[in-house]
C-alpha cells in the first residue's frame, strides 16, 4: 500500500485510466515540468489528485504545480485551493483576475461570455508556462468532454474533430496533455467525494447555460432512453481519438 493508503475502485479506475494514456501515449518524459490547470471543479482537482499518486509511480522525476486563475466571481474561492496545496505540498500560483465580470460586461457584448472568458485564462496559462519554465500544461478535460466536443465540432461547426491527449504549442517548447482523456465522469465524481476534495461551487452566471451543456443534455436523454448506446459511443471515440494520437507519435 502506499503512502496515499488503500483506493476504492473508483480512485484505482481513475489512477489507472490516467497512467494507461500517459503510457501509451509518451505524455511525459524525465525531468518534465507539469502546470496543472485547476479551476476547483470536480474534474481538474481530482486530475491534480491523480497525478500526485502517478508521479510516485512513474519511474521518472517529473514537478508537479498547480495552476489557478480565478475569474473573479469569488474573490475568496479558492482559499479551500490554497489550503489544500499547503498540506499536500504543492507548488502553486494561484491568481485573482477580472476575467469573469469583463465577459458578461459591456467589454464583450457580441461574443459568447464562455468563449472571451475562456480565451483569456488560456493565455494567461500559456504566459504562467513561460513564467515557471513549464514544459506540459495538463487540462482536466475527461471522455464526457471528448464526445461532447466531438458531437459540438459536427454540429455546430462542420467538422469531425474530438480532443486531442497531447499536442505540442508554440513549436514544441510547451507540450498541452489531457491525462484524464479516457476516464468517464462518474468515476471522477465517485473519487472526488471518498478523496474528500475541497471542490468550491461555480459561481458563473453562465454555469449550465451554453451550447456545451445542451448537447450534452440531450445526448443524456438519448442514453436514458438506450443505455447501451451510451457504452458504445464512449467507446467508439475513446478508440478513434486514441488512434488518431498512437499514428500522431
Amino acid at each position: 500500500m502506499g503512502k496515499w493508503g488503500k483506493l476504492s475502485y473508483a480512485q484505482k479506475k481513475t489512477v489507472s485510466t490516467i497512467g494507461m494514456l500517459m503510457q501509451k501515449t509518451e505524455m511525459v518524459h524525465e525531468g518534465a515540468r507539469l502546470g496543472i490547470a485547476v479551476s476547483g471543479g470536480v474534474d481538474s482537482f481530482v486530475l491534480i489528485r491523480a497525478m500526485l499518486i502517478r508521479q510516485a509511480i512513474i519511474p521518472m522525476n517529473i514537478e508537479l504545480m498547480v495552476l489557478h486563475v480565478n475569474p473573479g466571481f469569488d474573490p475568496e474561492s479558492h482559499k479551500p485551493l490554497i489550503q489544500w496545496c499547503e498540506e499536500y505540498g504543492l507548488s502553486s500560483h494561484i491568481e485573482l483576475t477580472d476575467y469573469g465580470p469583463r465577459a458578461h460586461g459591456p467589454e464583450n457584448r457580441n461574443k459568447s461570455a464562455c468563449f472571451f472568458c475562456s480565451k483569456l485564462r488560456r493565455k494567461r496559462l500559456y504566459e504562467l508556462c513561460g513564467q515557471y519554465n513549464l514544459t506540459h500544461l495538463a487540462i482536466g478535460h475527461t471522455a464526457d468532454d471528448l464526445v461532447t466536443t466531438f458531437h459540438m465540432n459536427i454540429t455546430q461547426n462542420g467538422r469531425v474533430q474530438g480532443l486531442s491527449a497531447s499536442e505540442p504549442f508554440f513549436k514544441g517548447k510547451l507540450q498541452m496533455i489531457r491525462p484524464a482523456l479516457m476516464l468517464e465522469k462518474k468515476y471522477i465524481k465517485a473519487a472526488a467525494r471518498q478523496w474528500e476534495l475541497p471542490i468550491w461551487k461555480n459561481n458563473c452566471p453562465s454555469n449550465d447555460a451554453t451550447k456545451r451543456s445542451y448537447i450534452y443534455d440531450r445526448l443524456q436523454e438519448e442514453w436514458q432512453k438506450n443505455p447501451v448506446t451510451r457504452n458504445n459511443t464512449f467507446n467508439a471515440l475513446r478508440r478513434w481519438q486514441l488512434d488518431l494520437n498512437m499514428k500522431k507519435q
